[in-house]
This record gives structure tokens, sequence and C-alpha cells, in this order.
């Protein structure tokens, strides 16, 4: 029985060491809201940075909301994902660079959202994807600070 227990404390160790990576990952959320700090109808925040392995979940505080992703925003190898109206959707950042972000009902008054996770390796590629003039409006500072903090580093 005895010779069986450094066995067991292995096994344990092996198991939290697995673990590990995702009890790191942090989790964030993004509110869906009529009137946001940027204007009317607006992710809250509009920006945030990540990294790979961390979830986001998009919450419909008001309704006539969904998420989803702005084609062309989005690293290689990602998988897009379109959330239901008036419900959460949780996605989990697989992939380094920026996920643009719109509520497709009200992208045309400007609901979009950006996320770094990690190096915003396509940031190039994004710069490029062509929005609605209230979109662009809201984008441009976004994208900015990412490319100042960019070229900081």
């Amino acid at each position: 029985m005895l010779a069986k227990l450094p066995m067991i404390g292995l096994a344990a160790g092996f198991a939290a060491a697995l673990a590990a990576p995702a009890a790191l990952a942090a989790h964030y959320e993004i509110a869906m809201v009529n009137i946001g700090s940027t204007g009317a109808k607006a992710f809250e925040p509009a920006f945030i940075q990540a990294s790979v392995g961390d979830t986001v979940t998009f919450v419909p505080v008001d309704k006539g909301f969904n998420a989803e992703v702005i084609p062309g925003m989005l690293p290689l190898g990602a998988r897009g994902f379109r959330g239901e109206m008036n419900q959460p959707v949780t996605i989990t950042l697989t992939q380094e660079g920026v996920w643009g972000v719109k509520s497709m009902p009200y992208y045309g008054m400007g609901m979009v959202a950006l996320i770094q996770v990690g190096s915003p390796i396509n940031l190039e590629d994004a710069l490029t994807v062509p929005h609605p003039a209230r979109a662009q409006a809201r984008l441009d500072p976004i994208m900015a600070q990412v490319l100042q903090n960019y070229e900081a580093n």
C-alpha cells in the first residue's frame, strides 16, 4: 500500500501540471448595450487585450444584439463565429492577432469591437477591411492605439 503513494502523488502532480494552462486563462465579458461610452449601440468595453486560450463572452444587456466576426478581421487559422440574437456567445481565442467583432443589426451605426490576442500579426490586413462610416470612426482610434503599442515594442 505504501509503495503506491509515490505513484498517486506523481499522478496528481502530472494532472495539476496539465490543468495549469487552463487555470491561467482569463475570461472577459463584453456587454452589448443601447448606450455606451462611445454613444448609441455599443460594445462595452470596445477593446480588450487578451492572450491565446482566454475566453470572451458577449452578453446582451439590452435586447436586439448579436456578436459576430467581421469578415477579414480574423487571424489566420482562427474559427469565425456568429452569435444568435439576444443570446450570449462565448468564444475561445485560439490564435494571435486582431479579432474584429460587430453586431450585425447595428454595424452601420458603429457597433464594433476589437480584441487583440497577443501580437497583432494580422493588423495590416485588418486595416484594409472596409467598414460603414460610423463603424470606421469607432475602429480608427482603437486601431491607432494597437498600432502605436505594436510599434513601441
